[in-house]
């Protein structure tokens, strides 16, 4: 094949790779709005908050742990198996998340997911950049990420309409059906490829991240549930992840294949777009936890009610993510980076204001500028990690920011989760003290185990109702404000390293074809 010219059928091969993708980015947006019912003991499966955390992280932490390494994989063995057999292990794991008897068969499968989607992500972007030529690929690269934004977007009303009609199991079994077609496409339309150079592999690396990522986050929930730092079973695995990333990144910068270069981050320029990303991610999705059961439990909006209310954020991200490209250009990284970070951290503040009665029109906007202000980050945080890295490695820097995004998140479902339930715990103390000791420190960890508290109480249990929206909204408040402090802190980075606005002949060289790492 002439690789000036491209893959005579990349048209329709984008198609079925964007398809495939499908599964694995609305998978993620519907878990939001399931959560609720997935807590519920009647209808869903009991879970606690720590245990809705760890259905989130154990996809996150493992799908970010085998990004680089199924990558290599894909390279030396075929993208095109390595996306078939992705896609087959993220069908199975999707079957057994829909029939788990309990939180615990969730976590797993969830987990197992995660090894399926780490497999599909790296080897839809390789083939994308070895069919079509250098002069269409960006164009391919933008409709892919546009594929993404539309599942984002679809994500929690589809969610929503499947919690309404059917059990909470039907948000995992959706992806089934799509799995099936995607891998009839795959067989028939994708062609093989390899990379004749691929690189090493580095399974230690791989280890010492997904044991230190784990027990990280492991001692950072557990304080969540315990209300305390001071517990040995906080610190004792807090100071193991700590210890085991310490080694990770001595044994990384020790080795010349390494599964995540840290030496990159000796780049100030690398280092700041890649920091800025880490801090939105963050935030926004600590955010996306506690807004689930803000919308639906102290609101009363339905799991289809509460889906349809995040459109405006996806809306926006689909309006503004194709125009943001031309507005850094207009107005540089620095520039452009700084005022979207501001929108965010203010948009993040301003849920510390939300109550019981605050107007839907009002929350409806600050998500759609969030949304917005959201879409205009990537493109200056994208364009600084290319600029600031070698042309051969752009694929490598790619990998890397999505690994960081995908670390960033499961952090911060914990961290702002934690905080949440030791503020909620602390605001319900006075109200839980007539319960049975057992009882009442099971009913504080969560404001889903204090309504099913009310519920077993019955017409005993409904004094508890009003202290309990009180006090999430409250612990929301904290939260919001933690994650807007930590926006602050991204505005700093930002404002201080990011790169200004190219000069003319930065732009010339930057518009010049690039051929991209068969890791982007």
């Amino acid at each position: 094949m002439d690789p000036n010219a491209g893959h005579p059928r990349r048209w329709p091969i984008l198609g079925v790779l964007v398809f495939s993708l499908l599964a694995v980015v609305l998978d993620n947006t519907i878990l939001n709005v399931a959560m609720k019912t997935i807590a519920d003991e009647t209808v869903g499966l009991g879970a606690t908050q720590s245990e809705l955390e760890w259905a989130i992280n154990s996809y996150t932490l493992v799908f970010a742990g085998l990004l680089f390494t199924f990558g290599v994989i894909g390279d030396r063995t075929g993208r095109k198996r390595m996306l078939f057999i992705g896609m087959l292990l993220f069908g199975l794991a999707s079957l057994a998340s829909a029939y788990a008897q309990d939180p615990m068969q969730l976590i797993l499968a969830r987990a197992a997911m995660g090894i399926g989607g780490a497999a599909i992500m790296p080897a839809t972007l390789a083939i994308i950049s070895n069919v079509f030529p250098p002069a269409e690929r960006g164009k391919a690269i933008g409709v892919w990420a546009g594929g993404v934004g539309l599942a984002v977007a679809i994500g929690p009303i589809t969610g929503g309409l499947l919690i309404e009609h059917f059990w909470w199991g039907s948000v995992f079994l959706i992806n089934v059906p799509i799995v099936l077609i995607s891998m009839v496409l795959i067989a028939a339309v994708v062609p093989e490829s390899r990379d004749p150079k691929p690189s090493r592999l580095d399974p230690v690396g791989v280890v010492l991240s997904i044991i230190g990522l784990v027990a990280l986050v492991y001692g950072i929930i557990r304080g969540g549930e315990l209300a305390t730092v001071a517990s040995a079973e906080v610190l004792i695995p807090t100071l193991v992840g700590v210890a085991v990333l310490g080694v990770f990144v001595w044994w990384e910068r020790r080795i010349d294949h390494p599964v995540f270069d840290v030496r990159s981050f000796g780049n100030v320029r690398f280092s700041s777009a890649i920091g800025m990303m880490g801090i939105v991610f963050f935030a926004m999705m600590g955010g996306m936890f506690f807004l689930t059961f803000y919308l639906q439990i102290v609101m009363g909006f339905s799991p289809i009610q509460a889906g349809a209310l995040m459109i405006p954020f996806a809306a926006a991200q689909l309006i503004f993510a194709p125009l943001s490209q031309r507005i850094n250009e207009r107005f540089g990284a620095k520039l452009s980076a700084t005022v979207s970070m501001v929108v965010v951290t203010l948009a993040l503040g301003s849920y510390a204001l939300m109550d019981q009665s605050t107007p839907i029109v009002l929350i409806e906007l600050i998500f759609f500028v969030q949304g917005a202000a959201m879409a205009n980050i990537m493109p200056p945080a994208t364009t600084a990690i290319m600029e600031s890295l070698p042309r051969e490695k752009a694929g490598v820097g790619s990998a890397m920011s999505n690994t960081v995004r995908q670390v960033s998140g499961a952090l911060g479902v914990a961290v702002l989760g934690s905080v949440l339930s030791s503020s909620y715990r602390g605001g319900m103390e006075p109200a839980l003290a007539a319960l049975p000791e057992g009882v009442r420190h099971a009913a504080g960890e969560s404001i889903m185990a204090t309504m099913a508290v009310v519920q077993e109480l019955g017409d005993r249990g409904q004094a508890l109702v009003q202290p309990a929206f009180t006090a999430f909204v409250d612990g929301m408040h904290v939260t919001a404000l933690v994650s807007a402090v930590i926006g602050l802190l991204g505005i700093g980075v930002v404002a201080r390293w990011m790169p200004g606005k190219p000069s003319s002949a930065k732009h010339a060289e930057r518009d010049e074809p690039v051929l991209t790492s068969s890791r982007g």
